[in-house]
Protein backbone atom coordinates (compact mmCIF):
# COMPACT_ATOMS: atom_id res chain seq x y z
CA UNK A 1 0.00 0.00 0.00
CA UNK A 2 2.69 2.58 0.91
CA UNK A 3 3.20 4.67 -2.42
CA UNK A 4 6.40 4.32 -4.04
CA UNK A 5 6.42 7.80 -6.39
CA UNK A 6 4.07 10.35 -6.39
CA UNK A 7 2.42 12.44 -9.04
CA UNK A 8 1.02 15.71 -7.62
CA UNK A 9 -2.40 17.10 -9.06
CA UNK A 10 -4.18 19.67 -7.65
CA UNK A 11 -8.04 19.93 -7.77
CA UNK A 12 -9.76 23.11 -9.32
CA UNK A 13 -13.18 23.19 -7.52
CA UNK A 14 -13.67 20.97 -4.00
CA UNK A 15 -14.06 17.46 -4.12
CA UNK A 16 -17.69 17.29 -2.41
CA UNK A 17 -18.29 13.70 -2.77
CA UNK A 18 -18.06 11.14 0.71
CA UNK A 19 -16.27 7.73 0.00
CA UNK A 20 -19.68 5.68 0.16
CA UNK A 21 -20.59 8.28 -2.53
CA UNK A 22 -18.01 7.81 -4.40
CA UNK A 23 -17.93 4.11 -4.34
CA UNK A 24 -21.47 3.79 -5.42
CA UNK A 25 -19.91 6.13 -8.61
CA UNK A 26 -16.83 3.82 -9.22
CA UNK A 27 -19.38 0.97 -9.50
CA UNK A 28 -20.37 1.50 -12.85
CA UNK A 29 -16.91 0.97 -14.04
CA UNK A 30 -15.16 -2.18 -12.09
CA UNK A 31 -12.45 -4.40 -13.08
CA UNK A 32 -12.82 -7.25 -15.18
CA UNK A 33 -10.99 -9.33 -17.28
CA UNK A 34 -9.97 -9.06 -21.06
CA UNK A 35 -12.03 -10.85 -23.40
CA UNK A 36 -10.69 -13.24 -26.63
CA UNK A 37 -9.95 -10.13 -28.36
CA UNK A 38 -9.49 -7.50 -26.03
CA UNK A 39 -5.81 -6.31 -25.79
CA UNK A 40 -6.50 -4.36 -22.32
CA UNK A 41 -9.53 -3.61 -20.31
CA UNK A 42 -9.55 -0.90 -17.39
CA UNK A 43 -11.53 -0.73 -14.45
CA UNK A 44 -11.86 0.23 -10.24
CA UNK A 45 -11.20 -2.73 -7.80
CA UNK A 46 -11.18 -2.77 -3.78
CA UNK A 47 -8.55 -0.58 -2.36
CA UNK A 48 -8.17 -3.95 0.12
CA UNK A 49 -7.91 -6.68 -3.23
CA UNK A 50 -9.23 -9.83 -1.68
CA UNK A 51 -9.70 -8.37 1.59
CA UNK A 52 -12.41 -5.48 0.90
CA UNK A 53 -15.38 -5.08 -1.13
CA UNK A 54 -15.47 -1.39 -1.28
CA UNK A 55 -13.85 0.84 -4.06
CA UNK A 56 -13.04 3.31 -1.98
CA UNK A 57 -10.89 3.68 1.47
CA UNK A 58 -11.20 6.66 4.01
CA UNK A 59 -9.12 7.78 6.60
CA UNK A 60 -10.07 11.03 7.72
CA UNK A 61 -10.57 13.55 4.65
CA UNK A 62 -8.52 11.06 2.46
CA UNK A 63 -10.36 8.13 0.27
CA UNK A 64 -8.08 5.78 -1.67
CA UNK A 65 -9.43 4.24 -4.73
CA UNK A 66 -6.95 1.50 -6.88
CA UNK A 67 -7.42 1.12 -10.78
CA UNK A 68 -6.52 -2.33 -12.33
CA UNK A 69 -5.40 -2.69 -15.55
CA UNK A 70 -5.61 -5.84 -17.23
CA UNK A 71 -3.75 -6.53 -20.70
CA UNK A 72 -2.51 -9.11 -22.94
CA UNK A 73 0.99 -9.87 -23.18
CA UNK A 74 1.84 -9.97 -26.78
CA UNK A 75 6.07 -10.33 -26.68
CA UNK A 76 6.86 -8.63 -29.92
CA UNK A 77 9.92 -10.81 -30.59
CA UNK A 78 7.32 -13.38 -31.00
CA UNK A 79 5.18 -11.70 -33.34
CA UNK A 80 7.82 -10.60 -35.24
CA UNK A 81 9.39 -13.68 -35.90
CA UNK A 82 6.49 -15.19 -36.71
CA UNK A 83 5.98 -12.50 -39.15
CA UNK A 84 9.40 -13.38 -40.53
CA UNK A 85 8.73 -16.56 -41.15
CA UNK A 86 5.73 -16.28 -43.10
CA UNK A 87 6.90 -14.08 -45.17
CA UNK A 88 9.95 -16.41 -46.06
CA UNK A 89 7.46 -19.15 -46.63
CA UNK A 90 5.43 -17.02 -48.74
CA UNK A 91 8.38 -15.75 -51.19
CA UNK A 92 9.62 -19.08 -51.26
CA UNK A 93 6.60 -20.81 -52.81
CA UNK A 94 5.34 -17.96 -54.84
CA UNK A 95 9.25 -16.64 -56.35
CA UNK A 96 7.93 -12.98 -55.55
CA UNK A 97 8.84 -10.30 -52.87
CA UNK A 98 6.60 -9.00 -50.11
CA UNK A 99 5.41 -5.49 -50.56
CA UNK A 100 5.19 -3.09 -47.19
CA UNK A 101 1.37 -3.35 -47.35
CA UNK A 102 1.42 -6.98 -47.93
CA UNK A 103 3.68 -7.25 -44.88
CA UNK A 104 1.33 -5.04 -42.51
CA UNK A 105 -1.33 -7.14 -42.92
CA UNK A 106 0.49 -10.05 -42.44
CA UNK A 107 1.55 -8.76 -39.12
CA UNK A 108 -1.73 -7.62 -38.25
CA UNK A 109 -3.25 -11.58 -39.11
CA UNK A 110 -0.43 -13.01 -36.81
CA UNK A 111 -1.73 -10.01 -34.36
CA UNK A 112 -5.01 -11.71 -34.25
CA UNK A 113 -4.33 -15.20 -34.53
CA UNK A 114 -2.37 -14.65 -31.42
CA UNK A 115 -4.84 -12.37 -29.04
CA UNK A 116 -7.01 -14.80 -27.77
CA UNK A 117 -4.39 -17.36 -26.29
CA UNK A 118 -2.10 -14.49 -25.24
CA UNK A 119 -1.49 -14.68 -21.22
CA UNK A 120 -2.45 -11.49 -18.87
CA UNK A 121 -1.41 -9.72 -16.54
CA UNK A 122 -2.91 -6.68 -14.43
CA UNK A 123 -1.11 -4.19 -13.34
CA UNK A 124 -2.88 -1.94 -10.23
CA UNK A 125 -2.76 1.75 -10.09
CA UNK A 126 -3.18 3.36 -6.34
CA UNK A 127 -4.04 7.24 -6.03
CA UNK A 128 -6.20 8.92 -2.94
CA UNK A 129 -8.18 11.99 -3.03
CA UNK A 130 -7.20 14.55 -0.49
CA UNK A 131 -10.04 16.54 0.12
CA UNK A 132 -8.57 19.00 2.48
CA UNK A 133 -5.88 20.06 0.74
CA UNK A 134 -7.14 19.78 -2.91
CA UNK A 135 -4.53 16.94 -4.03
CA UNK A 136 -5.13 13.95 -5.75
CA UNK A 137 -1.96 12.07 -5.76
CA UNK A 138 -1.22 9.27 -7.88
CA UNK A 139 1.47 6.12 -6.95
CA UNK A 140 2.98 6.43 -10.48
CA UNK A 141 6.13 6.96 -11.80
CA UNK A 142 5.48 8.84 -15.16
CA UNK A 143 2.68 11.51 -15.74
CA UNK A 144 1.31 9.08 -18.12
CA UNK A 145 0.42 6.16 -16.17
CA UNK A 146 -0.97 8.68 -13.79
CA UNK A 147 -3.15 9.81 -16.68
CA UNK A 148 -4.27 6.49 -17.27
CA UNK A 149 -6.08 6.36 -13.83
CA UNK A 150 -7.71 9.83 -14.59
CA UNK A 151 -9.01 9.45 -17.55
CA UNK A 152 -10.78 6.56 -15.96
CA UNK A 153 -12.08 8.75 -13.13
CA UNK A 154 -13.17 11.41 -15.38
CA UNK A 155 -15.19 8.50 -17.63
CA UNK A 156 -17.02 7.11 -14.04
CA UNK A 157 -17.29 10.48 -12.77
CA UNK A 158 -18.43 12.34 -15.95
CA UNK A 159 -15.65 15.02 -14.69
CA UNK A 160 -13.00 15.87 -12.43
CA UNK A 161 -11.47 19.12 -12.74
CA UNK A 162 -7.95 19.34 -11.77
CA UNK A 163 -4.52 20.02 -13.26
CA UNK A 164 -0.77 18.92 -12.65
CA UNK A 165 1.25 20.64 -9.78
CA UNK A 166 2.60 24.06 -10.88
CA UNK A 167 4.74 26.53 -8.77
CA UNK A 168 5.94 29.55 -8.76
CA UNK A 169 9.80 29.01 -8.94
CA UNK A 170 11.61 27.43 -11.78
CA UNK A 171 12.39 23.43 -10.32
CA UNK A 172 15.00 23.41 -12.97
CA UNK A 173 16.79 26.96 -11.94
CA UNK A 174 16.62 25.94 -7.96
CA UNK A 175 17.72 22.58 -8.22
CA UNK A 176 21.03 23.99 -9.95
CA UNK A 177 21.02 26.57 -7.18
CA UNK A 178 20.67 23.82 -4.67
CA UNK A 179 24.19 21.89 -5.72
CA UNK A 180 26.05 25.44 -6.86
CA UNK A 181 25.67 26.62 -3.21
CA UNK A 182 25.13 23.24 -1.27
CA UNK A 183 22.51 25.26 0.54
CA UNK A 184 18.55 24.04 1.07
CA UNK A 185 16.33 24.99 3.14
CA UNK A 186 16.55 23.18 6.71
CA UNK A 187 13.50 20.56 5.92
CA UNK A 188 15.40 19.04 3.33
CA UNK A 189 19.23 17.56 2.40
CA UNK A 190 20.90 16.67 -0.65
CA UNK A 191 21.40 13.25 -1.46
CA UNK A 192 23.71 11.33 -3.49
CA UNK A 193 22.45 11.41 -7.20
CA UNK A 194 21.70 13.77 -9.36
CA UNK A 195 21.14 14.20 -13.56
CA UNK A 196 22.05 17.27 -15.49
CA UNK A 197 21.74 18.27 -18.82
CA UNK A 198 22.67 20.68 -20.96
CA UNK A 199 19.76 22.54 -22.49
CA UNK A 200 21.12 24.53 -25.43
CA UNK A 201 23.15 21.19 -26.26
CA UNK A 202 20.33 17.75 -26.96
CA UNK A 203 21.33 15.05 -25.89
CA UNK A 204 24.46 15.95 -23.52
CA UNK A 205 23.05 14.21 -20.05
CA UNK A 206 25.56 13.38 -17.31
CA UNK A 207 23.82 10.80 -14.62
CA UNK A 208 25.61 10.60 -11.29
CA UNK A 209 24.97 7.82 -8.60
CA UNK A 210 26.96 7.36 -5.62
CA UNK A 211 28.26 11.29 -5.64
CA UNK A 212 29.37 14.00 -3.43
CA UNK A 213 26.60 16.50 -5.17
CA UNK A 214 28.57 19.02 -3.27
CA UNK A 215 32.30 17.89 -5.12
CA UNK A 216 34.59 19.26 -7.68
CA UNK A 217 33.53 16.90 -10.34
CA UNK A 218 29.52 17.98 -9.93
CA UNK A 219 30.53 21.81 -9.95
CA UNK A 220 32.54 21.06 -12.89
CA UNK A 221 29.57 20.36 -14.95
CA UNK A 222 27.19 22.91 -13.88
CA UNK A 223 30.17 25.81 -14.31
CA UNK A 224 30.33 23.79 -17.88
CA UNK A 225 26.83 25.04 -18.37
CA UNK A 226 24.94 22.12 -17.63
CA UNK A 227 21.64 22.34 -15.14
CA UNK A 228 20.14 19.70 -12.59
CA UNK A 229 16.72 17.99 -14.06
CA UNK A 230 16.89 15.29 -11.34
CA UNK A 231 18.10 15.14 -7.55
CA UNK A 232 17.90 12.98 -4.79
CA UNK A 233 16.81 14.52 -1.49
CA UNK A 234 15.73 13.47 2.46
CA UNK A 235 13.05 15.02 3.77
CA UNK A 236 13.32 15.24 7.46
CA UNK A 237 15.00 11.98 8.09
CA UNK A 238 11.72 10.83 7.41
CA UNK A 239 11.22 10.57 3.53
CA UNK A 240 13.47 9.87 0.87
CA UNK A 241 13.11 10.31 -2.90
CA UNK A 242 14.32 11.63 -5.97
CA UNK A 243 12.98 14.60 -7.75
CA UNK A 244 11.86 15.53 -11.47
CA UNK A 245 12.43 18.95 -13.30
CA UNK A 246 8.16 18.00 -13.96
CA UNK A 247 7.81 17.75 -9.93
CA UNK A 248 7.57 13.77 -9.83
CA UNK A 249 8.66 11.82 -7.40
CA UNK A 250 10.46 9.03 -8.16
CA UNK A 251 11.49 6.02 -5.92
CA UNK A 252 9.84 7.54 -2.74
CA UNK A 253 11.15 5.73 0.72
CA UNK A 254 9.55 6.21 4.01
CA UNK A 255 12.42 5.84 6.15
CA UNK A 256 12.86 4.19 9.34
CA UNK A 257 11.12 7.27 11.50
CA UNK A 258 7.93 6.11 9.55
CA UNK A 259 8.44 2.55 9.99
CA UNK A 260 9.04 2.24 13.39
CA UNK A 261 5.63 3.78 13.86
CA UNK A 262 3.97 1.23 11.52
CA UNK A 263 5.71 -1.30 13.31
CA UNK A 264 4.54 -0.31 16.93
CA UNK A 265 0.69 -0.67 15.61
CA UNK A 266 -0.80 -3.98 16.58
CA UNK A 267 -3.05 -4.58 13.41
CA UNK A 268 -5.01 -7.68 14.28
CA UNK A 269 -6.12 -8.21 10.51
CA UNK A 270 -5.14 -7.44 6.71
CA UNK A 271 -7.93 -4.49 6.65
CA UNK A 272 -6.72 -2.73 10.39
CA UNK A 273 -3.47 -2.91 9.04
CA UNK A 274 -4.07 -1.36 5.67
CA UNK A 275 -5.70 1.16 8.02
CA UNK A 276 -3.26 2.30 10.03
CA UNK A 277 -0.02 2.19 7.16
CA UNK A 278 -2.94 4.97 4.97
CA UNK A 279 -3.25 6.73 7.95
CA UNK A 280 0.60 7.20 8.40
CA UNK A 281 0.95 7.54 5.11
CA UNK A 282 -1.38 10.31 4.11
CA UNK A 283 -0.56 12.26 7.25
CA UNK A 284 3.23 12.37 6.43
CA UNK A 285 2.56 12.93 2.51
CA UNK A 286 0.07 15.75 3.44
CA UNK A 287 2.92 17.38 5.78
CA UNK A 288 5.62 16.62 2.93
CA UNK A 289 3.79 17.89 -0.21
CA UNK A 290 3.15 21.02 1.61
CA UNK A 291 6.87 20.99 2.59
CA UNK A 292 7.76 20.72 -1.45
CA UNK A 293 5.23 23.57 -2.24
CA UNK A 294 6.79 26.18 -0.09
CA UNK A 295 9.94 25.04 -0.97
CA UNK A 296 9.19 26.43 -5.45
CA UNK A 297 7.41 29.64 -3.96
CA UNK A 298 4.32 28.21 -3.57
CA UNK A 299 1.11 27.14 -6.21
CA UNK A 300 2.02 29.20 -9.48
CA UNK A 301 -1.14 31.35 -10.30
CA UNK A 302 -3.46 29.60 -12.66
Amino acid sequence: MWFRNLQIYLLSTPFELSAEALHDKLTARPSRECSSMELSTYGWQPPLGLNGKLLTHAVAHCTMICMRREERVMPAVVVNQRLTQRISDLEEAEGRKVRRRERGEIKDEIFLDMLPKAFTKSVLTYAYIDSRNGWLLVDAASPKRAEELITLLRETLGTLPLRPLEVTDSPVHAMTSWLQHARLPKEFVLGDECELRDLAEEGSVVRCRRQDLAGKEIAGHLKAGKEVVQVSLEWQARIGFVLTAELGVKRLRFLDLIQEAAAESEAADPATRFDVDFALMSLELGRFVSSLIKLFGGVAKA
